[in-house]
């Protein structure tokens, strides 16, 4: 399996509309007409740390995201058994386009899907994606996605 850890270091840019980006290793840098932030991403790219994700964590730092990195492109889904804090999912293709957004509620067993196939999932506290105005179609700019 390909192990992304290594190329973090150009995690996630928003680009287009959002703007540019600074991004090092295990961080993010963020910035646009919103504003600027940095995050630090903790990445999820084998079946155990994707199964556990952020179980039993009673909290994701302000700045924090998780990063789920797949294979192949499938439909994926998420719920929120044993997650105690309530997240965005962003689903995200392989040429860094958020595919759809879902606001997932705490210790539920709902599922919450990719309306398309896609390899990516970043996972960031509720609301933040709304906040900036962030949504479906905006694109991440990283090594870890291909341009198509």
């Amino acid at each position: 399996m390909i192990r992304y850890r290594a190329i973090l270091a150009a995690f996630v840019c928003f680009m287009g509309s959002i703007g540019a980006a600074d991004c090092n290793e295990g961080h993010v840098h963020l910035s646009g007409p919103w504003g600027s932030a940095k995050f630090q991403v903790e990445v999820m790219d084998d079946e155990a740390e994707r199964a556990r994700g952020l179980m039993n964590r009673p909290q994701l730092a302000k700045f924090s995201a998780m990063l789920f990195v797949y294979e192949r492109e499938r439909i994926l889904s998420f719920w929120m058994k044993n997650t105690l804090l309530p997240l965005t999912a962003a689903f995200v293709s392989d040429d860094g386009t958020i595919v759809n957004l879902v606001d997932m509620k705490p210790q539920t067993t709902d599922s919450h899907c990719s309306e398309k196939p896609v390899r990516f999932v970043l996972e960031m506290n509720q609301g933040w994606f709304a906040k900036k105005k962030i949504g479906k179609g905006y694109q991440l700019k990283s090594a870890v996605f291909s341009p198509k």
